[in-house]
């Protein structure tokens, strides 16, 4: 098991969210610090007070994750400061919520980066460190998005899929490896969060909370690939089995996930 007890965890996106709800827990569970990336100075300035109540040891970064320039400074800080991590949970993610013709360029450059790009430079600057120590885990956040494509989110979908072939060849290679290294890929429904108000779904939407402590509890256990709720499980098996056309009936129309998006507002400010 992966013990959060006395362990340096990293979130990104931790300001808000299930990021957030996350770095409470894992401090409840006597992580030994928490630091917390996000790009909103005003979210990450409350949630750092917020959770210094419970203990000292939390710090928060001021980081872009878009931005390598950045990763890499807030990198060379920790070290300086001697914060090496244990366990990182690429959380940080973002959502336009268009067709995909009505995307610009810039959305669909940021999308990438932040949900695809921005994980793996990130994991290449911890993953030195925990195989040197022969410990360390990785928990990266894709979606079911990542498994489905979806009217309305079709960018999202693409960087989750990503998420995903790249999060299992990194486990096959820290296991080829006998690294000591754990990667966990999670691929969650909707979570009832702002960063998905407005959707509409016959499949109840994950409360934030449920998730995160689901998140923390495949952590803890070692899952290689943890879906949520339960029925995502019957996903890949139900595409591969069925003719898409069939399948696009069952999913799209009968469970309404292909008019899911429709409705979609998102965070309104950050």
């Amino acid at each position: 098991m992966s013990n959060i007890f006395n362990s340096n965890i990293l979130i990104t996106g931790g300001a808000s969210g299930i990021g957030r709800i996350m770095a409470r827990m894992m401090l409840m569970k006597n992580a030994a610090s928490v630091i917390i990336w996000d790009i909103h100075s005003d979210n990450l300035r409350a949630t750092v007070d917020e959770l210094k109540r419970i203990t000292p040891n939390v710090y928060g970064y001021l980081v872009d994750v878009r931005n390598l320039d950045e990763v890499q400074a807030a990198f060379e800080q920790m070290r300086s400061e001697a914060r090496n991590i244990d366990i990182l949970i690429n959380n940080a993610g973002i959502i336009v919520g268009k067709l995909f013709h009505d995307h610009s360029h810039q959305e669909i450059t940021a999308t990438m980066d932040i949900n695809i790009n921005a994980l793996m430079h990130i994991a290449r600057e911890v993953l030195p460190s925990m195989i040197a120590n022969r410990f360390g885990h990785i928990c990266n956040i894709a979606s079911a998005a990542g498994m489905v494509a979806n009217p309305g989110m079709s960018v999202y979908c693409a960087s989750k899929w990503a998420v995903i072939g790249w999060s299992e060849s990194l486990r096959l290679e820290m296991e080829h490896e006998n690294t000591g290294v754990r990667i966990t890929t999670v691929c969650p429904y909707y979570i009832n969060t702002g960063m998905f108000a407005g959707v509409k779904s016959f499949i109840p939407l994950t409360k934030p909370e449920t998730a995160a402590r689901r998140i923390i509890s495949a952590i803890e256990t070692n899952r290689i690939m943890y879906k949520m709720p339960w029925l995502m499980n019957l996903l890949p098996f139900v595409k591969g089995m069925l003719p898409i056309r069939l399948f696009d009936v069952i999913i799209g129309k009968g469970f309404g996930v292909y008019n899911s998006m429709k409705s979609f507002t998102g965070r309104k400010s950050d």
